[in-house]
């Protein structure tokens, strides 16, 4: 039989592609699920059972959520990467890391084929398929929802002719939860002008008291909250679970796709947000101005590479030896306090505080130089200015 790995989700497009690829193509289907922090062990317990009833030949769940973080995660937060200066890049960052997990797994067992239920109208696509040509360009790449054009109704009529008699009933909204986030598409998202509703995000606010709590970094990497410490991911989980009773970090992202129309996607992402923020903040006092100068801009660039699926260039590796480096002295607490919606940051402590180093305070006093030095110091940098207005005295 024709060996075919097929990434698998257990929603209706990979339903339907096991189901089709077993039955009518002939593939022995390995399907496998990736797990970036989505999945509880029910949800994988019901992939599986669902799987077996489509008729693959094997269900494997793999947990990436530690591979995540070391590969992409981690690299997001030292570049306090903001897609459109909105989006922590949420769902688009776990593709890349589910696509070589997959890719991984069909070279491991010898698979000659691969499978995704992609679309053609969207940026899955172009990712799963880019990691799959680069790393394993003799594996055929197989997607029958976007080969076929296939409508939602279409896929269901055949799963129900087969049998397959789930409730395929489509969800009001299309929920995609990771470890760094959660994605919310709806009716409001297909146009420019409406709001999500508050019904629409996962989340809802249940905490209205605001609650101070300090976090602990250690060379850019999250280690602690409120004085306990623990690993970055373990860390990401407990934030999350605090803060999304405030229904802290929505928002809706508009933003370029790859395949070159504009969209929009809502998320929630209350960790992400507040991580990001706080570690930016530690950041800007214990980084000097041309440090956080050129990591803007190189973070800048590594999000958008990597939301277009360009994770596999070696600029990537470049720009992360980059980023690992300038965090040696990105180390503190940052003491914020969380309100409902929103959250305010409050403050820092750190030996690497360059505010604190004793030269002077601003616009209170300085001890490191003296009024006429001051005034030359002014002199000199004017002067390139004065050149040009004393030749083009009219240009003002």
């Amino acid at each position: 039989m024709k060996k075919l790995v097929l990434a698998y989700s257990g929603g209706l497009d990979t339903s339907y592609c096991a189901k089709y690829l077993s039955a009518e193509k002939g593939y022995q289907v390995h399907a496998v699920s990736v797990n970036t922090g989505g999945f509880t062990d029910a949800d994988l317990k019901s992939m599986t059972e669902k799987a077996y009833a489509l008729g693959v030949t094997d269900f494997k769940s793999i947990d990436a959520v530690d591979i995540f973080y070391n590969k992409v995660v981690k690299y997001l937060i030292f570049g306090n990467v903001l897609k459109n200066n909105t989006y922590p890049l949420s769902v688009s960052a776990e593709r890349i890391v589910q696509a070589l997990e997959i890719i991984s797994y069909a070279k491991s067992i010898g698979a000659n084929y691969i499978a995704h239920g992609s679309t053609g109208a969207g940026n899955d696509q172009v990712r799963f398929d880019l990691i799959f040509s680069i790393l394993a360009p003799d594996i055929k790449i197989i997607t029958p929802i976007r080969d076929q054009s296939l409508s939602r109704e279409a896929e269901i009529s055949y799963l129900q002719s087969h049998g397959i008699l789930y409730t395929w009933q489509k969800a009001q909204y299309s929920i995609n939860k990771g470890l760094w986030g959660t994605s919310v598409g709806g009716v409001e998202t297909l146009s420019s002008k409406s709001p999500l509703p508050e019904t629409a995000y996962p989340s809802a606010l249940c905490k209205q008291e605001p609650k101070k709590i300090s976090l602990s970094f250690h060379r850019g990497e999250l280690i602690g909250i409120n004085g306990i410490m623990g690993t970055p991911v373990s860390q990401i989980q407990k934030l999350e679970a605090i803060a999304s009773a405030y229904a802290i970090g929505r928002d809706i992202h508009v933003g370029d796709t790859i395949i070159g129309i504009k969209g929009r996607v809502g998320f929630e992402a209350a960790a992400a947000i507040i991580i990001l923020k706080a570690h930016h903040l530690l950041e800007k006092h214990c980084l000097s101005k041309w440090q956080q100068h050129q990591k803007e801009q190189l973070a800048n660039f590594y999000g958008m590479l990597l939301h277009e699926g360009q994770y596999l260039d070696p600029v990537m590796r470049n720009t992360e030896a980059f980023l690992i480096d300038s965090q040696s002295k990105v180390s503190g607490d940052v003491y914020l306090t969380l309100h409902p919606y929103r959250f305010t940051l409050d403050g820092i402590a750190s030996e690497n505080d360059l505010m604190g180093a004793g030269f002077g305070t601003y616009g209170e006093e300085n001890k490191a130089w003296s009024a006429e030095e001051a005034k030359g110091f002014i002199k000199i940098t004017a002067n390139a200015g004065a050149i040009y207005n004393h030749i083009h005295p009219k240009d003002d």
